[in-house]
């Protein structure tokens, strides 16, 4: 390489000897001229002679710049030896670089996604490379190991124009197996982290948070609280070991009380992962024990004295039954839908956390009037009322409607649905006033009504719920 195609720091590099070497050419050329002009200046035609030198030399430089103009001198950058930029490109590249369609940002969406690889060295390279050439950004990933192969777990951010299929193709051929994905959304972004700490909070404040913790935990899935005897009957039901089971795309827990919780997710299997998690969270919730928020709120009625609004738990088991003793027959046989002697044996059920969350109407001497339930049933969400005779009529079944509805929009439940009779019309009238699509079902004189909680949810009138949210940040 010679000197002058070397270059420190993007300059070139001069030695001494060139320096010399150029100067003396300098002297030379003067020289040599000063004894051209004695020459020419001393003899006969010497200003002839310089006349014409003067027209070749003119003459000469006009041709030069006319081929120049039309032919272009420089030589190919590969002859050079001319560096290339920071970036990997040539010079004089740049705006075919940055003019491809691939430079250019457009609308992307998020998508989850997981796939199965082998538990060798390279496997994870090869699909990042595959996403890569999708123009696919992976933005977390999370692995579950298994006992052959790995499931890697990806956030990703995709072109919209890029199709699922697309993405999965790509993902096969480099080597994955099983492959499920889905859209995503902005909750996804938040880390897996942060997010499990989030829930075992929301779990240590609320033990009816449990089941909504653990639907947030594992995604899409089905999940039922069995207790240990049946509510009905009293005959114990099948229990679950202490360490729990885990069979493919269902999942067996024990719940803290003795009962089992069944968690199912037929279109995506559990990993002994997402089991160890669920089994943390359960296990956190049972050291706790029974806990509900102590905030409540005080509700003027249009007619008669304040009442207090609260939630309810186990402990006001026996306040519920003395409300039962002051309901009518028919009140109970419309809120029960059976016997009236087998009320009393529904209530440690109701009032459970673990099943739902319960609002209870309380007067000012400490006695019940009213409960209210929220219960998760599965896929859906079942609202239950009842109100002692004397307070009817006054606005407390809505009151308590309306704030079981809020806490199921908070709880991401898509609709809730009432059990009870057709000649029932207070209830028909409580939901009517929801201002929500609803649906009727009739069937031997049971009524069912759904209310579709993706229209514009119904808010408390009081903040309760507000009040609940800023117990839990304290």
């Amino acid at each position: 390489m010679s000197d002058v195609t070397r270059a420190k720091h993007g300059r070139p590099v001069h030695h001494w000897r060139r320096d010399v070497v150029e100067l003396a050419a300098l002297f030379t050329a003067v020289a040599v001229a000063d004894a051209v002009a004695n020459l020419i200046g001393h003899g006969p035609d010497g200003p002839a002679l310089l006349v014409i030198s003067s027209v070749v030399l003119v003459a000469t430089a006009g041709f030069h710049t006319w081929w120049a103009r039309h032919h272009g001198h420089a030589p190919p950058a590969g002859d050079t030896g001319a560096r290339t930029l920071a970036g990997g490109r040539e010079a004089g590249q740049a705006d075919q670089a940055t003019a491809g369609p691939e430079a250019v940002t457009g609308a992307t969406v998020l998508w989850r996604m997981r796939t199965t690889v082998k538990d060798e060295p390279g496997s994870l390279a090869a699909l990042c490379v595959a996403l890569a050439h999708q123009r696919v950004d992976i933005l977390s990933l999370q692995t579950h190991p298994l006992a052959e192969g790995t499931v890697d777990e990806f956030l990703l951010r995709a072109p919209a124009e890029l199709a699922a299929s697309e993405i999965t193709r790509a993902v096969s051929l480099a080597g994955g197996t099983g492959t499920w994905i889905e859209r995503a959304d902005a909750h996804d972004l938040v880390d897996a982290p942060t997010r499990v700490l989030g829930l075992a909070t929301r779990t240590a404040l609320d033990a009816a948070e449990l089941p909504l913790a653990l639907r947030q935990l594992l995604g899409r899935c089905t999940i039922r609280s069995l207790p240990a005897r049946s509510p009905g009957s009293g005959r114990a039901e099948e229990g679950a070991p202490v360490e729990g089971v885990l069979e493919d795309t269902v999942m067996r827990l024990r719940a803290p009380e003795g009962g089992v919780i069944t968690v199912e997710r037929p279109y995506l299997p559990f990993t002994p992962t997402e089991f160890a998690r669920a089994r943390a969270l359960v296990e956190l919730d049972a050291r706790l024990g029974p806990r509900i928020p102590l905030n409540q709120d005080m509700l003027t009625l249009p007619e008669g004295p304040a009442i207090t609004v609260r939630r309810a738990d186990v402990s006001d088991l026996d306040a519920a039954k003395a409300m039962h003793e002051r309901c009518s027959p028919r009140t109970l046989n419309m809120r029960y839908h059976g016997p009236v002697g087998d009320a009393d044996r529904y209530l440690n059920h109701l009032l459970s956390p673990r099943f739902g969350r319960t609002l209870a109407v309380q007067t000012a001497s400490g006695r019940v009037v009213g409960l209210g339930h929220l219960l998760w049933d599965g896929d859906e969400t079942e609202i239950a009322l009842l109100v002692e005779d004397d307070w009817q009529r006054r606005g407390i079944g809505a009151e308590l409607l309306g704030r079981l509805v809020t806490m199921a929009v908070e709880a991401g439940c898509e609709s809730v649905y009432a059990v009870t009779q057709a000649s029932n019309t207070g209830m028909v009238a409580a939901m009517r006033g929801l201002d929500l699509p609803l649906d009727y079902q009739i069937e031997e004189g049971t009524l069912v009504i759904t209310a579709r909680l993706d229209a514009t949810p119904v808010t408390s009138r009081l903040p309760y719920d507000q009040e609940q949210k800023q117990a839990q940040n304290k």
